[in-house]
């Protein structure tokens, strides 16, 4: 359509021709964002270490075991950049404005992570008690440890939450 001054004026966008998706539940982007702020601790964790704050570890393990200072500062601050940005990840699930992802694909993408995170925090169990880990930190740092990490448990869970509400959802 033309106005008087010869511009044309934009037509209405296309109606969506798939069926409507109906909104993720309250608890499911609760649940995703908790995600996100579960991981947000120890990455804070992993950036004091890599700064130099003392963390709980003697400077001697530092050198020797992590690499600090040296190459153990880009593997630690890339270890947190990259574990944050994962849990940011279920927000994609929760969120109807962007899909990268065709809905299948995302799904199965989804499922897998769910299961990756749930034999990660099985394999960090194995290593929270294993001899090597616990002569590392003693005494309150290895509770400052266990108050940093200790949200990370709960991701497996509500990972899982949130991809089954989203496979619930786009089957529907």
């Amino acid at each position: 359509m033309t106005t008087p001054t010869g511009y044309c004026r934009p037509s209405a966008p296309p109606a969506a021709t798939g069926p409507a998706i109906t909104p993720a539940p309250r608890w499911a982007r609760r649940a995703a964002h908790a995600i996100a702020l579960c991981a947000l601790p120890s990455g804070l964790w992993r950036i004091a270490m890599a700064s130099g704050v003392y963390v709980g570890y003697s400077d001697q393990v530092l050198r020797d075991a992590f690499g600090i200072p040296g190459w153990g500062i880009a593997y630690v601050v890339g270890l947190a950049v990259l574990s944050e940005l994962a849990a940011l990840f279920p927000l994609l699930l929760v969120s109807d404005r962007w899909q990268p992802l065709r809905p299948r694909t995302l799904a199965a993408l989804a499922w897998t992570a769910s299961a990756l995170t749930i034999v990660f925090a099985l394999w960090q169990l194995v290593v929270l008690f294993t001899v090597e880990s616990r002569t590392y930190l003693t005494g309150t740092a290895e509770t400052v440890w266990a108050c940093f990490f200790g949200p990370l448990a709960a991701v497996p869970f509500l990972l899982t939450a949130v991809t089954w509400s989203y496979s619930r959802r786009r089957r529907a």
